[in-house]
């Protein structure tokens, strides 16, 4: 294949060019704000799988102090209700005086061991309304945080994204002055050399294997006329000669 120097010249401008892409590209996959949010948001989904938690049992305990609340109630009235017969003096029967009071005596001591276990609730309860606080600052405090490396994610991507469209329109001005079937090749074995398809011989070394070129292979590369496409041996780039060459 034959290119002008200034062709072959020109190709390795693009070649610069797609370094350059293929940098922001990995630039932009590693911004630190990936893991940052990643792990953030991997410790706010936990946060709130907690607080719905507290919450539950916030519910439940409610909704069981109600009801502990229902039957104190309950016993209370009832005792409140025997109490006023024996006030009354409508109970006369000593037996049935004797039941009364005894009964009395029953409630009251029911009534205590419901208190009881409503204080106990509501003691959970409270520990549990506490808990679900604590977690909804928890959960405020991270979604700030994953709001503000967002923020500066999204303000990275916009920076990289200015670069990379620049040096995009860049290399499709200047390889649209290289010669089609050049460019070809140039791309097939930049697919298959790891992004670098061409590279600058410098001081007998190609840049792209960074090997130096056997006396042979240079001998045949002094000889080759100026607009032939010469090729490593080695990694099989193309080899672009410069006044650098050090042929």
């Amino acid at each position: 294949m034959n290119a002008a120097p200034a062709d072959q010249i020109r190709l390795l401008d693009v070649q610069d060019l797609d370094v350059r892409l293929q940098q922001l590209a990995h630039k932009r996959r590693s911004l630190p704000e990936h893991a940052e949010i990643e792990s953030l948001t991997k410790d706010l989904t936990q946060l709130r799988d907690l607080l719905v938690a507290a919450q539950t049992e916030e519910s439940d305990t409610a909704r069981e102090q109600t009801k502990a609340e229902q039957d104190v109630d309950q016993v209370r009235q009832r005792a409140a209700r025997d109490q006023q017969r024996l006030d009354s003096g409508a109970v006369t029967s000593s037996k049935d005086l004797e039941n009364l009071q005894r009964e009395i005596v029953s409630l009251a001591k029911r009534q205590g061991d419901l208190e009881d276990v409503v204080l106990e609730i509501m003691e959970r309860r409270e520990a549990a309304q506490e808990r679900a606080a604590e977690l909804t600052e928890r959960v405020g405090s991270v979604q700030g945080r994953i709001d503000d490396a967002t923020a500066r994610r999204d303000a990275a991507f916009e920076k990289l994204d200015g670069e990379i469209a620049s040096a995009t329109k860049e290399r499709e001005v200047i390889a649209a002055t290289v010669p089609e079937d050049l460019l070809k090749l140039y791309d097939k074995l930049r697919a298959q050399q790891g992004g670098v398809g061409a590279a600058k011989l410098y001081q007998r070394t190609c840049q792209g294997c960074r090997q130096e070129l056997a006396v042979t292979d240079i001998n045949d590369i002094r000889k080759a006329a100026p607009d032939t496409v010469v090729r490593c041996e080695n990694c099989r780039r193309i080899l672009v000669r410069t006044s650098e060459s050090g042929l």
